[in-house]
């Protein structure tokens, strides 16, 4: 049966970015699909039709969050100094974060502490740490890094990041501190850290 034209991508791309701003606001909890539907114009049948059950809508703004920050990580794109671009997936790693910070919380956030990943959810979000192991190996082949597990040398690199930008996002950073100041030498230190 085909979907009527008021069921279309526009109105998924509305319900997605809707629903992820209601879990960043309040967790899964807050999310009802006819709040939702109130807030979008729209029926929850459309809702239903495009998503199946709230299950599915769930599945669908994490999926989303997964490929918009995967996309964004792309972006970064690799040059001839693997050692550098590892900063420059940090920078594009809180880029992201605050420019999406629903989408962000989606994936990383204690908010949807109630949501259990689905191991194709977990695999997507396996994906998004591919950019980063691969430019770690770059940088051990080319002799810039010590020899060590690039997965562990990734993790040292991702929990900076995720550790700053969840300082930042929750508001906890110090008075007084600017975190943008300090961001990119926060991850150069731990790029130094592992260099040869």
């Amino acid at each position: 049966m085909v979907r009527p034209r008021t069921h279309d991508e526009a109105l998924r791309r509305t319900l997605i970015e809707l629903a992820a701003t209601v879990v960043f606001e309040g967790g899964v909890k807050e999310l009802s699909l006819r709040r939702l539907a109130r807030e979008a114009g729209t029926s929850t049948t459309a809702i239903y039709s495009l998503f199946g059950n709230k299950a599915g809508l769930l599945d669908s703004v994490y999926r989303d969050a997964a490929k918009q920050f995967a996309a964004r990580l792309a972006l970064v794109g690799t040059t001839d100094d693997p050692a550098e671009d590892v900063v420059r997936l940090g920078l594009a790693y809180r880029e992201h974060a605050l420019t999406s910070p629903h989408l962000y919380a989606v994936m990383f956030s204690d908010r949807v502490v109630d949501f259990d990943l689905s191991a194709a959810q977990k695999d997507e979000a396996a994906e998004t740490f591919e950019p980063l192991v691969g430019a770690i190996r770059r940088a051990q082949a080319s002799g810039q890094f010590k020899s060590a597990s690039a997965e562990h040398i990734a993790l040292s690199c991702w929990a900076m990041a995720h550790g700053l930008v969840s300082l930042e996002l929750s508001g906890s950073i110090p008075p007084g501190l600017d975190i943008a100041a300090s961001y990119e030498d926060a991850l150069r230190s731990v790029v130094i850290g592992w260099s040869r």
